[in-house]
């Protein structure tokens, strides 16, 4: 099951992520590692369209063998998260900007419709509650 958690910079995406990978015993991709590895540093357009399919390339191999995968990383277009095409979305709306005007400028809040967890803001129990109701769902499946 592929898991996107999506935000502007600095909304909580790695926080959560980082506390629901153990709670899912998931695989974990971070965007800044992944670029890191591919020394991709480019925030054009294409570059974050190139990211948004390496990030789909390890999602779907761990979704191939069966596993949670989550993958963070901002996903600021309808098209990079349509590219990417999570089973579940994770919004980290927990700011109204970010520190680079550059994803300020481009990024779409995404349609509530196609949202699956709506995170508005913080408490102690958001990544337990969350990772409940992905195994409920995933029991459903």
């Amino acid at each position: 099951m592929k898991i996107l958690v999506m935000g502007l910079p600095g909304s909580g995406k790695t926080y959560l992520t980082k506390r629901l990978q153990p709670l899912l015993n998931a695989a974990w991709y971070n965007a800044d590692k992944v670029r890191s590895m591919a020394n991709d540093w480019d925030f054009s357009i294409e570059g974050r369209d190139r990211q948004s399919n390496r990030m789909k390339t390890f999602a779907n191999f761990e979704d191939l063998n069966e596993r949670f995968v989550l993958c963070d990383f901002v996903c600021p277009t309808k098209k990079t998260r349509e590219n990417f095409n999570p089973d579940i979305l994770i919004w980290m709306d927990t700011i109204s900007e970010g520190r680079f005007e550059d994803t300020n400028k481009i990024f779409e809040k995404p349609d509530i419709k196609e949202v699956d967890f709506h995170v508005t803001n913080w408490n102690d129990k958001n990544h337990i509650n969350i990772a409940y109701e992905i195994k409920k769902i995933n029991k459903d499946v």
